[in-house]
């Protein structure tokens, strides 16, 4: 059988562009989805929780919103990890402070998260909360959390700051968690 060099060259040229436009794509996506993550303006709801993990940047941004809106409860992730100090000291001076509600995640993870914050809405009866996290969590944590509670969720990221190999690295990482969120949901039933 003759080899049709045209046609080899053809597949050749095809497979070079597919391998160098599926990763721009993907990069392209990821900047929209992680960095640019899309938003409603925020609005008044009955809790504003702020989930775990840097929260030197989520916490203020949360207490702030949280201020403006006049949001009755501000609800807090504690984890014990180096990256929640903030979050984690506020939790353990939590005396005397009204509205505050503080949460062990089980797992400390965002799935863990999910799990109880649907747990905390049907303890409290709220029908709307505003979910804090850094902008490139917004998808993810948003679709877990929805998936465990049918109240009105309004995400609002913070703007955290990375390095470009840092935000890189958030951009694999977020991609596999948000493929992870649709392929493996959390909850299989939503609670109101």
């Amino acid at each position: 059988m003759p080899i049709n060099t045209a046609s080899s060259a053809r597949g050749l040229s095809i497979a070079a562009v597919c391998i160098f436009l599926v990763p721009v794509l993907w990069l392209i996506a990821s900047i929209q989805f992680f960095y640019n993550p899309p938003q409603a303006p925020p609005h008044h709801t009955d809790a504003i929780v702020v989930l775990g993990g840097l929260s030197r940047e989520r916490l203020p941004a949360a207490q702030q919103l949280q201020s403006q809106l006049a949001i009755p409860v501000l609800v807090v992730s504690t984890t014990g990890l180096s990256g929640n100090a903030d979050s984690d000291e506020l939790c353990n001076d939590e005396q005397g402070q009204p509205g505050l509600i503080c949460f062990r995640p089980q797992p400390l993870n965002t799935r863990g998260e999910a799990d109880a914050l649907a747990a905390l809405i049907k303890e409290h009866g709220w029908k709307s909360i505003t979910v804090v996290t850094s902008d490139y969590h917004v998808i993810r944590a948003g679709t877990l959390i929805r998936q465990c509670t049918a109240v009105e969720v309004q995400m609002v990221g913070s703007e955290p700051d990375l390095s470009p190999a840092a935000w890189l690295d958030r951009f694999v990482v977020e991609t596999g968690g948000l493929l992870d969120t649709w392929v493996r949901p959390e909850c299989s039933t939503q609670s109101g």
